[in-house]
C-alpha cells in the first residue's frame, strides 16, 4: 500500500511535541506529513509552544523549537484532493488560524469529502470554528474545550492523559502525552498496519 498525504494545520506557537513527534512518526512508516500555516511559505519558520502541568491550577507555556514549513500555505489550499487526512495539532496555533476562513474552507473540504480527520488537544478549536464538523461526534480534547464542544453539538471525552478516542474516521486525544494512542489509532483509519516478525 503506498504511503498517504496527511496535511498538519499549524500556527504560531503551536504545541511543539504534536508536531514533531507525529510528523516523525508518521513519515517513519512511509506517509507524507505537509506542515502549512497561514501566508508561510515552504522554508519559513515557525515558533511553537511547549505547554506542561507544573501544579498551578492551568497549564505552563514555554518557547519550544523552531520547526520549517514544508508546504507553501497557498499551494496546499489548491492540493486538498491529494491529502488523504487533515490533523489539527493543538498548542497555541489553534486560538488564531481556526478564525482564518481559508483554515475553515480546508477543514469543510475534509468533513464533506469524508476524509480522516485528527485532532488533539487544542486542535479542536479549529473543527469547531466550521458548523458541523464535531456535531454528533464524541471528542477527547484538552478538558478546557469541553464547554465549545458541547455548544458545537458534540460530546465532550474526558480521556485520560495517555489515551486516544476513535469515532468514526475522526481520532482525538487530550494532549502530547497521549501521542503513542494516538499516532497509534491514526495509522489504524489511515489503514497502516505494522507487524513485527
Amino acid at each position: 500500500m503506498p504511503g498517504k498525504k496527511i496535511l498538519m494545520l499549524t500556527g504560531d506557537f503551536t504545541e511543539e511535541y504534536e508536531i514533531f513527534v507525529y510528523q516523525q512518526a508518521m513519515e517513519a512508516v512511509g506517509h507524507t506529513v505537509h506542515v502549512v500555516c497561514p501566508d508561510k511559505k515552504a522554508g519559513d519558520i515557525l515558533r511553537t509552544s511547549l505547554h506542561d502541568f507544573e501544579g498551578d491550577q492551568t497549564y505552563t507555556e514555554k518557547l519550544g523549537h523552531n520547526v520549517t514549513i514544508n508546504k507553501t500555505f497557498s499551494e496546499a489550499e489548491k492540493q486538498l484532493d491529494q491529502y488523504h487526512a487533515v490533523y489539527c495539532a493543538g498548542g497555541r496555533g489553534p486560538e488564531y488560524i481556526r478564525t482564518d476562513k481559508r483554515v475553515q474552507a480546508m477543514v469543510r473540504h475534509f468533513h464533506d469529502e469524508k476524509k480522516p480527520i485528527f485532532t488533539i488537544c487544542h486542535g479542536v478549536q479549529i473543527l469547531i470554528a466550521v458548523e458541523g464538523v464535531v456535531r454528533g461526534k464524541k471528542v477527547g480534547a484538552l478538558g478546557a474545550c469541553e464547554p465549545e464542544v458541547t455548544l458545537a453539538g458534540g460530546t465532550y471525552i474526558d480521556l485520560a492523559p495517555t489515551e486516544a478516542y476513535v469515532d468514526g474516521t475522526m481520532v482525538s486525544a487530550k494532549g502530547w502525552t497521549a501521542l503513542a494512542a494516538f499516532i497509534r489509532e491514526c495509522l489504524k483509519v489511515l489503514g497502516t498496519e505494522i507487524r513485527h516478525s
